[in-house]
């Protein structure tokens, strides 16, 4: 069973820093896509960031472009987001998702994601 663990999610200020963080387990992520989404209240679900499975392409959100950073080690089977210079407008809870088949590209498209975690809970206050 594929589970997805986040951690690294708190109540920060504006323009503070968080390093959110997935521990993956029922899979060795080294062959697949990995992403973050998060959803703020009253919101749809929105891509964030995704990283390929090699590890060297990584594509983000215009609205975080600049102040997050995906990466993964895949030794550690983790995934992460470095968030800097957050704003009140990042306020979410943030999810990450595994893809659905190995080797497969980078994309925003959720439903290529085929396996989340339950989410962290990030709050910026102005």
């Amino acid at each position: 069973q594929v589970q997805l663990v986040e951690s690294g999610g708190g109540l920060v200020q504006a323009g503070d820093s968080l390093q959110l963080s997935c521990a993956v387990s029922g899979r060795t992520i080294s062959s697949y896509l990995m992403g973050w989404f998060r959803q703020a209240p009253g919101k749809e679900r929105e891509f964030v960031a995704t990283i390929n499975w090699r590890g060297g392409s990584t594509t983000y959100a215009d609205s975080v472009k600049g102040r997050f950073t995906i990466s993964r080690d895949n030794a550690k089977n983790s995934v992460y987001l470095q968030m800097n210079s957050l704003k009140p407008e990042d306020t979410a809870v943030y999810y990450c998702a595994t893809g659905v088949r190995p080797f497969s590209k980078s994309t925003s498209d959720p439903a290529q994601y085929g396996y989340w975690g339950q989410g962290t809970e990030v709050t910026v206050s102005s």
